[in-house]
């Protein structure tokens, strides 16, 4: 069975248009839903005439396939291949920004975000010890080439779903248009945004908040269960377990906000907040 990581945050009627209170009044929303990195996308599209998005389609499509391409764990990515060999020679852009941001968040959250726990997530999952190495200090990045140790696998499932609706919001503005939100299973929000409820694990909401030009990702780390043993989903590097069951976090970029809620389902309140002085524009929403 193909596990993927669940979404925790549901735009409101009204965000995509099912209501009645639109994100600007007076104009009918666009909507365009496709699927990518285990979660469904949807944009929504407020301005421009009525066939706006639909011409936009394929080009939303090529993205998300090229996302895929580059950081999928369930296709022939340059991820499986890199986890499968080793050693990546030259790694697209997309895989590049991720190796970047990951490298960042794992020092800004003292180590608690770390990519390379892919190996220990798949033996928890099958129910087995792993002996492999893990480590973000391991990966070893020579000019434009990537090298892991034997028996090493990244995963970027804590902040693939924030990249991917960065990636839609900047092609759509880009096209001319400036209300949007994506909700890529992390949510981008340009322009007049809209109200959007915040999912805890069994589907309640726990708060509803407004975007305007700015992003926010949710994980909770018990709605998805692993192996035998029914483990949370997101695991501590050292084995510990979450300390939070739901963590909604707001920043200026959704892989941002993804990377930041993941890590901090991990972390003491004390150690949020240090953390967050490494990035002034984000701000913790919801920590129960």
């Amino acid at each position: 069975m193909t596990l993927t990581r669940r979404r925790f945050i549901a735009l409101s009627a009204s965000a995509v248009g099912l209501g009645t209170a639109p994100l600007v009044a007076g104009a009918e929303p666009q909507v365009w839903r496709g699927r990518a990195m285990g979660a469904e996308v949807v944009v929504t599209l407020r301005g421009g005439d009525p066939g706006a998005l639909w011409r936009l389609g394929r080009r939303i499509e090529a993205r998300l396939d090229r996302l895929e391409q580059a950081l999928s764990l369930y296709r022939t990515s340059e991820l499986v291949r890199l986890n499968k060999t080793g050693v990546l020679a030259h790694p697209s852009g997309d895989l590049a920004a991720m190796l970047d941001l990951a490298g960042q968040l794992h020092a800004t959250t003292d180590g608690v975000f770390d990519p390379s726990v892919q190996a220990l997530w798949r033996a928890r999952a099958e129910g087995r010890h792993s002996t492999a190495p893990f480590g973000w200090s391991k990966i070893e990045r020579r000019g434009p080439e990537v090298r892991l140790p034997h028996g090493m696998a990244l995963t970027f499932n804590g902040v693939a779903q924030g990249y991917a609706a960065d990636q839609l919001a900047q092609l759509v503005r880009d096209a001319g248009f400036d209300d949007v939100i994506v909700d890529a299973g992390e949510i981008a929000a340009i322009g007049q945004g809209g109200p959007v409820d915040i999912l805890g694990d069994r589907g309640r909401i726990l708060r509803q908040v407004v975007l305007r030009d700015e992003c926010l990702a949710t994980s909770s780390p018990g709605a998805t269960r692993i192996g035998p043993d029914h483990a949370p989903h997101i695991l501590h590097p050292e084995g510990r377990w979450p300390r939070w069951r739901t963590v909604s976090v707001a920043a200026p970029q959704a892989a941002l906000a993804d990377g930041l809620s993941t890590a901090f389902c991990l972390m003491t309140r004390d150690e949020i907040a240090h953390s967050l002085h490494a990035w002034p524009e984000t701000r913790l929403v919801l920590a129960v």
